[in-house]
C-alpha cells in the first residue's frame, strides 16, 4: 500500500506495478500533491517547461496505464503499526497490506501571524495558483526567500497591478535564474529586511503591517492579499506513535527509504532530508519501491 499521492507515490506506484504487485494507492486529496499547485515547472528532465497539473496527470496516467489501482479522496481514518500485521483503515475497509510507503508529503507552513486564522482565504492564501485570479488588477505580496515564493511572485503577476515579497533577510535560496527574472519583473518590488507581522482590515485583508528586522520599525502597506510561501509541515499525524520522526515531525529513514518498523517505508517530503525537489521524490519513491517489494520477497521466502 501507498499513502499519498504526489511524485513520490506515483513514482512508488510505477515501480510496484511493473514489478506485478498486488498494490493500492490511497490519496485523500486530489492527486499530485504540492506539484499540482506549481504553475510552470523547467527543472524536471525530459521537460523544459510543463505545468503542476499537467505533470501530475502524465504520471498519474502512467501508473495507471501499468495496472496501478489508484484510490482518490480516500481519507485513512487510522493506522496500527505494532506486532506482526500493518492495518490501515480508511471509513470503508480495513487494509492488511505487507508493506507500505508513506509518501503523505508535507503541507505549507501557515504564518505565524495574529489574524492569519481570521483571514485565512479571505486576503491570506497559500497557493497562488488556486487563488491568484481572486485579485486581478490587485496589489498583492509573497513572503517567503525560496523558490516557491520566487516562483509564485512571478505568476501572480499574471494577474496582480503589482507584488511585493517580503523578505526578511537581503537574499534568497532560490535559484539564481528565478530570482534575476524576479528582479527584472516592473511588477515586482522586493522588500529586504522586512517582515510580517501583521494583516488588518474589516471583512477582508486591506493592509499589511511589516517590521524593519534591522532597525525594527513598522510600517504599513496597502494591499488585499499575502501567499505564504515559508517552509512546509509534514503530513505526519497518522504515524507518529509508530514511526521515528525529528522534532519538526519528518520521518527518519535509512538509505533505502526504511523506518523503525518493518515492512514501512518512507518517501519525498514526509522524510527527512536536506534537498526537497520533484527529483528527489521520484528517486526515494524508487527507492522505497524496490526496498519494498525485497522485503515482501525475503518475507514470503522465510515463512
Amino acid at each position: 500500500m501507498i499513502i499519498g499521492g504526489g511524485p513520490a507515490g506515483f513514482s512508488s506506484a510505477i515501480y510496484a506495478a511493473r514489478a506485478n504487485l498486488d498494490m493500492l494507492l490511497l490519496e485523500d486529496k486530489i492527486l499530485g500533491g504540492q506539484v499540482r499547485n506549481s504553475y510552470t515547472i523547467e527543472n524536471y528532465p525530459g521537460f523544459k517547461k510543463v505545468s503542476g497539473s499537467e505533470l501530475a496527470d502524465i504520471m498519474q496516467d502512467q501508473a495507471e496505464s501499468l495496472g496501478a489501482k489508484i484510490d482518490e479522496f480516500d481519507v485513512i481514518e487510522r493506522v496500527e503499526f505494532s506486532g506482526e500485521e500493518l492495518i490501515v483503515e480508511t471509513g470503508d475497509y480495513i487494509y492488511k497490506p505487507e508493506a507500505v510507503i508513506i509518501a503523505t508529503g508535507a503541507s505549507p507552513k501557515k504564518l505565524p501571524i495574529p489574524n492569519e486564522e481570521k483571514f485565512s482565504g479571505k486576503g491570506v492564501h497559500y497557493c497562488a495558483v488556486c487563488d491568484g485570479a481572486m485579485y486581478q488588477d490587485k496589489v498583492v505580496a509573497v513572503v517567503g526567500g525560496g523558490n516557491s515564493a520566487l516562483e509564485e511572485a512571478e505568476f501572480l503577476t499574471k494577474f496582480a497591478s503589482k507584488v511585493y515579497i517580503i523578505r526578511r533577510y537581503d537574499y534568497f535560496k532560490g535559484e539564481k535564474a528565478m530570482l534575476e527574472a524576479v528582479e527584472n519583473n516592473p511588477k515586482i518590488e522586493i522588500l529586504y529586511n522586512e517582515d510580517l507581522v501583521n494583516v488588518e482590515g474589516s471583512n477582508f485583508v486591506e493592509k499589511a503591517i511589516i517590521r524593519n528586522t534591522k532597525d525594527n520599525t513598522e510600517r504599513e502597506i496597502d494591499l488585499e492579499a499575502v501567499f505564504g510561501y515559508i517552509g512546509t509541515e509534514p503530513k505526519t499525524e497518522l504515524f507518529k506513535d509508530y514511526i521515528k520522526t525529528t522534532k519538526t515531525g519528518y520521518i527518519v529513514t535509512d538509505e533505502n527509504m526504511r523506518t523503525n518498523v518493518k515492512g514501512v517505508f518512507a518517501a519525498g517530503d514526509v522524510r527527512e532530508k536536506e534537498f526537497r525537489q520533484i527529483t528527489t521524490a521520484v528517486a526515494d519513491g524508487t527507492i522505497a519501491s524496490l526496498a519494498a517489494e525485497k522485503y515482501i520477497v525475503e518475507k514470503r521466502r522465510d515463512k
